[in-house]
């Protein structure tokens, strides 16, 4: 494999994250006049990505922004609730949910662990006909998309590490309207039946997880807090995922000659039925698998080489550059060359 998409394949290896949460998280710390220089230098993210709507950033990156505001603003939640979560609350809801016997129980103990800590959020459970709900109460205070998101994924982040596996949602209805042109990005953390304008933020899953142990351990929880929140903030990264093993395996080979999900299957010692059923219950596809990493890839490529788009579209396997520039549009909304003009913040090279 050429040296330059090795490269691209390090900086990629835990996904990435629109630079759209970058701005959400960054709010309420510019509303203080904080400034945030700093804090994105130390995230190795450059200021100019915050205009370009496109731009990504590595989840490792993002983690590493979330600790620096959790510094400034002596908040866990980037300072979205009137009380708020002094950094640390993380740590204790993790040992607080540790010795649940189940799913249902560790969730119920984390609501009340965020009642006690959050004044204008909170969440509450019910079982009815075999699907759990939780819904999410508005106590106060100006209602933010962004801040109901982010309560939803450090909660089920948690609890899909509590029982070892990825939760499947039924549905999702979000109280308030999608961030213009975040949809896609939120289907990639909340699943294709994601919705908006309901009464209320609703998430429905199969009620017969409740019943699941919880099958994590001190020593264990070391290692997840160690990782966190990178780790909840694309698709519940575990390491030991099925979903890792495949992500590991496809960037030790270059994208001209990823295997299909026959010959994977046989890789792996197992049927291809079996390897699309344990994917299905964490949430993926083989296919996904493949798309999020080649777009991974043609973001890194494009924002920090200089090879041509044509380089570029060979590098990731693509038969013809028109084939790529589609693929990039549907990822992205718009033509590589631009991309790479407005993320290098100068003329760029042409398409």
């Amino acid at each position: 494999m050429p040296a330059a998409a090795s490269t691209a394949l390090t900086a990629s290896e835990k996904g990435t994250i629109a630079v759209n949460f970058v701005n959400e998280a960054l709010l309420v710390a510019r509303q203080r006049g904080i400034g945030v220089d700093a804090l994105l230098a130390e995230a190795g993210i450059a200021p100019r990505l915050l205009d370009v709507p496109q731009a990504r950033v590595s989840a490792g990156q993002y983690a590493i922004l979330w600790h620096g505001l959790t510094r400034v603003l002596d908040d866990e939640f980037f300072a979205m609730d009137s009380h708020g979560m002094k950094p640390g609350c993380f740590t204790l809801l993790g040992h607080a949910t540790l010795d649940a016997p189940n799913l249902g129980r560790a969730l119920t103990r984390a609501l009340r662990f965020f009642g006690l800590v959050l004044d204008d959020l909170g969440g509450s459970l019910e079982v009815r006909d075999g699907r759990a709900e939780l819904t999410l109460h508005q106590h106060r205070g100006p209602q933010r998309f962004f801040a109901h998101a982010t309560f939803l994924l450090l909660l089920f982040g948690l609890a899909c590490w509590l029982v070892g596996r990825r939760i499947p949602y039924q549905s999702v209805v979000f109280r308030d309207a999608l961030p213009p042109g975040t949809e896609d990005e939120y289907r990639v953390f909340f699943g294709p039946s994601l919705s908006d304008g309901g009464p209320a933020t609703v998430v429905a899953f199969d009620a017969r997880y409740l019943t699941l142990p919880v099958v994590q351990n001190e020593r264990t929880l070391k290692e997840f807090l160690r990782e966190a929140p990178a780790n909840l903030l694309v698709k519940y990264r575990n390491p030991r995922s099925l979903t890792a093993r495949l992500r590991h395996r496809l960037r030790q080979t270059a994208p001209a000659d990823w295997p299909d999900l026959e010959r994977m299957a046989r890789h792996l010692n197992m049927a291809a039925s079996t390897l699309r059923r344990h994917l299905e219950d964490e949430g993926q596809s083989y296919q996904s698998i493949k798309d999020e990493l080649r777009r991974d890839l043609a973001l890194d490529l494009l924002g920090h080489t200089s090879r041509s788009v044509l380089d570029v579209a060979m590098e990731l396997g693509f038969a013809e550059a028109s084939a790529f520039h589609r693929a990039f549009r549907k990822w992205t909304g718009t033509r590589p060359g631009e991309y790479r003009r407005r993320f290098q913040g100068g003329a760029g090279l042409g398409e």
